[in-house]
């Protein structure tokens, strides 16, 4: 019952101030956390999971819809090389994506699932990926889980990439999917998530989104996809469901600007 009242709360007051491309800011985010670079919800939580990227501690935080952290976790046996999203299951696993490589000279990856979020620490299990041989290193910032897969995007300027990895403990080569361009300038990919009835993808960029729907299978880019613009450009790097129809969107805090988090309408 509070989770239901808090969200037709911030649904009321998404309802009154949101215009078409309009970020409505809900809450700042803490002065301690800089560099968020994933949003993720679970299910039966008030809670918005966020984390840090590169350089920033092994440490996942649950922050309420007012910005205030509520659980700070310390992930004990895993180390933060360049965390960029967090995806997470039905059951409430959470999963941190291990695979930001800008320098692109990472030739491992790691997925780690956290199912402890009770205590103060904790430990993760490991989902280790290698790219296919013939694949070149890239950079990844996006991931989702669908159909007991990973999807991960990397974040190009031109032509992107698709890859997939189980969701199964252990160590696996990804397959690749499909090389993809998303129209327009600045089509880079710094996140992604998939609504809860499995029917819309997002991926995120720092002025727009792209929706995608009416997709099978994992034939994304052969479907409907819509490019929904901003109406302000900062550094967006996390992006998660509400619900069907509404997304939770963070921004880093850069140069006195940033560090809220919003709601915004895909529909």
């Amino acid at each position: 019952m509070i989770l239901q009242f808090q969200q037709l709360l911030i649904i009321l007051l998404f309802l009154t101030s949101c215009d078409t491309g309009k970020l409505t800011v809900i809450a700042d985010l803490p002065n301690s956390l800089k560099e968020i670079s994933a949003a993720e919800t679970l299910p039966n939580s008030d809670l918005i999971w966020v984390i840090e990227d590169a350089g920033n501690k092994n440490n996942i935080y649950g922050i309420n819809t007012q910005g205030k952290i509520i659980k700070d976790i310390d992930i004990s046996n895993a180390s933060n090389i360049d965390w960029e999203d967090l995806t997470s299951d039905h059951l409430g696993n959470l999963y941190i994506g291990d695979f930001g490589n800008n320098s692109k000279n990472r030739d491992d990856f790691t997925i780690y699932k956290i199912s402890n979020l009770e205590n103060d620490d904790t430990t993760a299990e490991r989902v280790n990926f290698t790219l296919p041989k013939e694949m070149k290193p890239e950079d990844f910032e996006g991931f989702f889980l669908l159909n007991d897969y990973f999807y991960i995007f990397s974040k190009e300027n031109k032509t992107s990439k698709l890859i997939k990895v189980p969701n199964q403990v252990g160590k696996h080569t990804a397959e690749f999917v499909t090389d993809f361009n998303l129209d327009g300038k600045h089509p880079k990919i710094t996140s992604a998530d998939v609504s809860d009835d499995g029917k819309t993808i997002v991926l995120l960029n720092h002025d727009k989104l792209w929706k995608i729907t009416n997709f099978e299978g994992d034939d994304f880019f052969k479907s409907s996809i819509e490019e929904i613009t901003f109406d302000h450009n900062s550094q967006k790097e996390g992006i998660c469901f509400l619900n069907n129809s509404t997304v939770y969107i963070t921004d880093e805090r850069n140069n006195g600007e940033g560090g809220n988090l919003y709601l915004f309408s895909i529909n």
